[in-house]
């Protein structure tokens, strides 16, 4: 009887209690690119660095490559799939290998590059890309004794630079100066006694983590370089580092004492103890952990392996949520992502790889999609993100002053959202203009005022995007779009058309709903004139 009633027990408490928690990411699955839309021929570097090699941004990507003499890496136009021509022209600049590329986020045409050479160098991509063999950069730093092996641009101020090296240094470069040789940093910062493993910022870019290889975990403050916060746990041994947005967290990737794999969670606040240890497997290569603020979703992609793993983060506990991996037989040896403004959300992408594959020389594009039935634009998984516009300039940044990312919506055809104290100030200002004595004529007055600003801005940032962009068709570069090969391109491309002329559509009637929005509003105002004169 006993027995019976145990097991009625057991029943009762597997039936009603949920096995997962609810997460709308529960089913995100992974969408590897078709032959058609990988980049085949690519000859990606054998650096044993631990680093990914690959960077990528909306127009360009970059990938280090496998050459003799000195070294290089090659930009494609992101549309230029297919084989990629093995004499294709490369930024070869460098005199020794390039150990680590990263786009410039507020520049689709600014990449910087770091090498064994112990210098940094800063290109300037022409606007229909590389043409012709690159070797003159826009700016070289010139600072580091040893080999640099990883470079960081602060979040969001604009042209502010960091680099580290194997002299241990951590260096803080401002490129808004006329030099085109730059000697000098504007910081030095001398806390770590060996070489830096990885960097990350938190969201305002006010502090910064690192790993270092003497096994400790450092938290400084990015004006200063003073340290905060040093992390030695004997218990977990860690190569990489992400500051988790603004959830006060940070993860780390590396080893246990039994060299497994592993990953650990810390409370930012409190670095003396990891809040969560994790083990994974046994396997040896490099975890790259990849997170996503926005969905709070993290990636861990093995070097060497197929897979990728993915959880969800949250700020109580058990804070990691495991949701599912990726599974494919070509191992990675690195990856490049796309920022959250290159996405396809129609589809309703939420995360892309681009997975480096040097056994074939392949760049797979890999795809994290939320499974939805319907074709609508999803706010839900789409909140607003951080745009391409810096919110400080490089002296803004230098004299003290941190702010968090300019944000903007994912949605087809909406624009870079205003920040909040513009809009409380429009409303003051607008609430101010309701309460004095006659307010028909100045809300009118105020209503033309603001579309006429507004339509000069609009119409001023039209025509200077006119003058420093090409052209572009379906989203693409006309200049760097090449006519289709195949029957599969050619539907491929008319599908992208439609979809941009429904897109165009919607974007024509979003905009008269809002004409007649002003145009009932003054009609209101005009008929509420001579009542307020009375």
């Amino acid at each position: 009887m006993l027995f019976i009633l145990s097991v009625v027990h057991w029943f009762f408490n597997m039936t009603w209690r949920p096995q997962y928690r609810s997460s709308k990411f529960r089913h995100v699955f992974g969408k590897a690119a078709t032959k058609e839309s990988c980049y085949d021929g690519v000859p990606i570097t054998r650096s044993v660095q631990d680093n990914n090699f690959c960077a990528v941004n909306p127009r360009f990507l970059a990938v280090i490559t496998e050459c003799a003499g000195g070294g290089a890496f090659l930009v494609l136009s992101i549309h230029h799939t297919g084989k990629v021509d093995p004499t294709h022209p490369r930024v070869s600049g460098h005199r020794g290998n390039v150990l680590d590329i990263k786009w410039n986020p507020f520049n689709d045409y600014c990449i910087a590059s770091c090498s064994e050479d112990t210098t940094v160098k800063v290109w300037e991509i022409p606007l229909h890309g590389v043409l012709k063999n690159l070797t003159t950069p826009w700016k070289e730093l010139q600072g580091h004794s040893r080999r640099v092996g990883l470079i960081e641009w602060h979040p969001t101020a604009n042209n502010i630079l960091f680099s580290t090296a194997y002299d241990y240094q951590v260096m803080i470069w401002n490129l808004d100066c006329p030099e085109q040789v730059i000697k000098n940093p504007v910081r030095t910062i001398s806390h770590h006694t060996d070489v830096v493993l990885s960097m990350s910022f938190n969201t305002d870019g006010s502090q910064f983590a690192t790993t270092c290889k003497d096994r400790k975990i450092r938290l400084m403050e990015s004006h200063s370089g003073n340290l905060l916060q040093e992390a030695n746990c004997k218990t977990h041994k860690a190569s990489k580092v992400l500051v988790l947005g603004n959830l006060k967290k940070l993860v780390t990737s590396g080893t246990s004492r039994w060299n497994e794999r592993q990953i650990a969670l810390w409370d930012q606040d409190d670095l003396s103890v990891p809040l969560l240890e994790e083990n994974l497997d046994g396997s040896s290569g490099v975890l790259f952990p990849f997170y996503d603020p926005d969905t709070h979703m993290l990636y861990l992609a093995g070097k060497g392996d197929g897979n990728i793993r993915y959880y969800e983060i949250s700020s109580e506990k058990p804070y990691i949520q495991y949701l599912t991996e990726y599974r494919s037989h070509l191992p990675q040896k690195g990856m490049g992502v796309m920022p959250k403004r290159g996405l396809d959300v129609s589809s309703c992408e939420v995360f892309r790889f681009y997975k480096l594959v040097t056994i074939k020389g392949l760049i797979e594009p890999l795809s994290m999609i939320v499974p939805r039935r319907s074709e609508s634009y999803q706010e839900d998984i789409y909140p607003m993100t951080a745009s391409n516009r810096p919110a400080l300039t490089a002296e803004e940044w230098l004299s003290g002053i941190d702010k968090g990312p300019v944000l903007m919506s994912l949605k087809p055809g909406s624009q870079v959202a205003e920040s909040l104290s513009d809009r409380k100030e429009l409303v003051n200002s607008l609430d101010t203009r309701r309460s004095q004595s006659r307010p028909g004529m100045l809300q009118l007055a105020y209503i033309q005022d603001q579309l006429e600003t507004k339509d000069g801005k609009q119409d001023s940032a039209r025509s200077q995007d006119d003058r420093s962009r090409t052209p572009l068709s379906n989203g693409e570069d006309l200049a760097l779009c090449s006519p289709p090969r195949t029957e599969n391109e050619l539907r491929l491309k008319f599908h992208k058309q439609q979809e941009e002329i429904r897109r165009l559509r919607e974007l024509l009637n979003q905009r008269d709903v809002r004409i007649k929005q002003l145009e009932l509003e003054i009609k209101n105002i005009k008929n509420s004139q001579p009542q307020s004169s009375l």
